[in-house]
């Protein structure tokens, strides 16, 4: 009897250890990602003040569906690549970027319109390789 307690305990834990998981999960959204570089200032956030960016230089340009009017400055998400146009191909490990800009408004040009996240050329590399892709799909999330 208390065999089939103990496996059924066991099994239950691994349903809701599962379910944690997948609901983790499900918090993550699908879209694209382009990529931008340099000159990245001014921004729509913080117009020339350079102290606003990440040291790492892991940030992002949102596109209008995460704009919010401007909501979105300073927010980060957590970015992982699920695929790419050959010939690049998408790296293992995840990115998370800090929002400085709007990526309408970017003061070099997107390399592809229309993307959910416009990553600055250091958070893009650390995603897909060769780097030369003009957008990636990724799924993302927001972390703060």
């Amino acid at each position: 009897m208390s065999t089939i307690k103990s496996i059924i305990q066991y099994v239950m834990l691994v349903a809701l250890l599962l379910n944690m998981f997948l609901l983790h999960l499900s918090h993550a959204l699908i879209g694209t990602a382009a990529r931008y570089s340099a000159p990245y200032i001014p921004t729509t956030c913080y117009g020339s003040d350079q102290s606003e960016f990440p040291e790492n230089r892991q940030f992002a340009a949102a596109g209008d569906g995460i704009w919010n009017n401007g909501a979105a400055c300073g927010t980060q998400y957590q970015i992982t690549c699920i695929s790419a146009p050959p010939p690049s191909k998408c790296l293992p490990g995840v990115v998370q970027v800090t929002v400085v800009d709007r990526a309408s408004s970017v003061t070099s040009r997107a390399s592809s319109p229309g993307a959910a996240l416009v990553l600055s050329t250091d958070a893009f590399s650390q995603l897909v390789s060769p780097s030369s892709a003009n957008f990636i799909n990724v799924s993302y999330r927001q972390v703060s």
